[in-house]
């Protein structure tokens, strides 16, 4: 027997992210439904990790303020009052339950780190073996504008791929992804199973940036990625105090984003291609493209046509095909200054001018991972 989409997705039991966004944690009462909900999927046997916005909103009740300010020096104050009394509310909460919350504090900058990425990693799921219940946010009073995560949507992806959650699911204030024709919303969509370019013009903004940050549109690009690495995204509408007990019983609610079937990233590749910054670009020609694409190859020096940047040896690259599209991203095995100098060589001749090393490929297929986002 086939299971439908959602019953899929629920039978399997496993670790799952919940994010939940500044306009619904506007009083304690609504918090205290949204951790009674995660006691009982607990209870189901499912890992649940919380991603919470709220600390800038609760830092603006305190300070009595009811615009959301732009400065970030502003934020970052708001977030720092506001960040303890969310955790206190979000402790009270799940000790009636019986468990406990524990605290973690994320930056961009600390993910894209490999070292700093496994320890996150590591702290998250001897939580989960603790029976404690992760809460994420991201730093806001020590972030820097352009290393944040954008909104909590992306930090709720990155946090479900780091993780390999099985589901993420992310609580906004609309039902889910609604056809719009003219303006005016249509039918909802249930399911999607591919992230088109008449899917991406559904997006409308639903939240409002006087308290919060992030609409539609940040939520499919959210769900453009995890269902690349291969899990599913799940949008509904955090305004019923029973959407999560809905959801869990695979009730057709919200909208559902399936992955490519028989696709699943591993750990590593996830890293590579969503949390690193590339240091440059490597064009290169037809055939490496195809090797590339259609044999899982490494690259060779060989196939390199152009170089761009500023990269060292070990850095993340892009690697883009004749026309400049984006096909793969890799770790380099050499400096820009020594790939100049074996660009279009062969493997054997590699090491007359750079002398023997152990390895020749520009990147090994190993640290190479393709790119299937516009």
């Amino acid at each position: 027997m086939t299971l439908s989409p959602r019953k899929k997705v629920i039978s399997e039991k496993g670790k799952v992210v919940i994010k939940v966004g500044t306009r619904l944690l506007t009083d304690i009462e609504k918090i205290s439904t949204l951790i009674e909900q995660i006691h009982k999927i607990r209870l189901k046997g499912y890992q649940v990790i919380l991603v919470s916005s709220g600390a800038v909103g609760l830092g603006m009740k305190a300070m009595q303020l009811e615009k959301r300010p732009r400065e970030l020096s502003k934020k970052q104050a708001l977030a720092s009052i506001g960040q303890g009394k969310l955790m206190s509310i979000y402790d009270a909460e799940a000790r009636k339950h019986g468990f406990y919350v524990g605290q973690i504090l994320l930056t961009m900058s600390g993910l894209r780190d490999r070292e700093q990425h496994l320890n996150t990693l590591n702290c998250i799921n001897t939580l989960l073996q603790m029976d404690v219940l992760p809460i994420i946010n991201e730093n806001d009073s020590v972030a820097v504008e352009e290393l944040t995560f954008g909104d909590n949507d992306n930090l709720a992806t990155l946090v479900g791929m780091m993780m390999r959650c099985q589901l993420t699911i992310i609580l906004t204030s609309v039902d889910g992804l609604y056809e719009v024709n003219n303006g005016s919303f249509g039918k909802r969509f249930s399911v999607v199973e591919k992230i088109t370019p008449e899917i991406k013009k559904m997006a409308m903004g639903t939240d409002d940036a006087q308290v919060s940050v992030g609409g539609m549109a940040s939520k499919l690009k959210a769900a453009a990625m995890i269902t690349e690495a291969g899990e599913y995204l799940w949008i509904a509408n955090g305004k019923d105090a029973s959407i999560l007990e809905k959801i869990f019983n695979a009730e057709d609610v919200g909208t559902l984003f399936l992955p490519p079937p028989n696709k699943l990233m591993s750990s590593k590749k996830r890293w590579l291609s969503f949390f690193t910054k590339s240091q440059g670009q490597i064009r290169i020609d037809e055939g490496a493209e195809k090797a590339i694409i259609n044999s899982g190859r490494s690259l060779l020096p060989s196939g390199i046509l152009a170089l761009k940047g500023s990269f060292r040896k070990g850095s993340a690259v892009d690697i883009l095909n004749k026309s400049d599209k984006l096909i793969a991203k890799g770790l380099t095995n050499f400096s820009i200054e020594d790939l100049r100098k074996v660009i279009g060589l062969k493997l054997d001749e590699v090491d007359e001018v750079l002398g023997k090393h152990g390895y020749n490929e520009a990147i090994h297929r190993d640290n190479l991972v393709l790119c299937d986002r516009d």
